[in-house]
């Protein structure tokens, strides 16, 4: 299936690894060309910005410097077609409620809700002046999944929901999409990685991170993690036209860990 995204310019936030790394990918793949923001580069970012259909813009999202400097750049580029903000990073509270600070409870919501909302502020006007565009942001099933051990995570998740959902109402009319896709777990560094959530759990615990990982699996009706490429794909179909109706909808992607409708 054609996605008809061919010479669309579009924004990804968090775009070095991960589910950032694999929407970069699938949007190439389907001739998009992307501004890809992200504190540092990496191998694979690198070998499609040789390629030529990638821009790199080496920034730190977590501050109102860096969402400026990714916008100008994209402004830079006279259109943004599509814009995915996907940047977000999770600590497990292993201590429980009392042991997260008020910069902890900050920093979540400067890397998990501000970026989305910076960057989106920078690129709508070029949307709503074309009367077109669209929006899609990695959300969270623990957005609607409350779960201690990320308290701070999931509220800023949460937060972030509610205000693209609020945004979807404002700006459809004008033509402008407005998405969410809510993972459950993913198999990335996020949670594989030597600072992963299973490496920090199991040693919170004096548990083993492999089988911190497999309990988490069990979980799932599928019995496992998602992958990154999986959840690129469904980013894409939102972002093309072919889902041209589709707004204000969050689609989630957790293997049926989420059993409520």
């Amino acid at each position: 299936m054609d996605l008809l995204l061919n010479d669309q310019v579009a924004v990804v936030t968090g775009a070095s690894k991960g589910i950032g790394l694999a929407v970069t990918k699938a949007l190439v793949a389907e001739g998009a060309v992307v501004i890809a923001g992200a504190r540092s580069s990496s191998t694979e970012l690198d070998a499609l910005a040789a390629a030529g259909s990638v821009e790199v813009v080496a920034v730190d999202l977590s501050t109102a410097e860096g969402a400026t400097a990714l916008v100008d750049r994209a402004l830079a580029r006279g259109r943004v077609d599509v814009l995915v903000n996907n940047v977000g990073a999770v600590s497990p509270r292993t201590g429980g409620f009392v042991s997260v600070t008020d910069e902890q409870w900050i920093g979540s919501l400067m890397i998990n809700l501000l970026p989305a909302v910076r960057v989106t502020r920078g690129v709508l006007p070029l949307m709503l002046a074309a009367g077109r565009g669209c929006i899609v942001t990695t959300s969270s099933v623990n957005a609607a999944l409350p779960d201690p051990g990320v308290i701070d995570y999931g509220a800023a998740k949460a937060a972030l929901a509610n205000f693209c959902k609020s945004l979807s109402k404002e700006v459809g009319p004008s033509g402008v999409r407005v998405n969410t896709v809510s993972p459950g777990p993913i198999a990335t560094d996020l949670w594989f990685g030597d600072a992963g959530v299973a490496q920090t759990v199991a040693a919170a615990g004096g548990g083993d991170p492999a089988a911190v990982a497999a309990s988490v699996a069990k979980e799932s009706v599928t019995g496992r993690f998602t992958h990154p490429d999986e959840v690129a794909d469904l980013v894409v179909f939102l972002a093309s036209p072919r889902s041209g109706n589709t707004t204000g909808t969050d689609v989630r992607i957790d293997g049926g860990l989420v059993t409520t409708l």
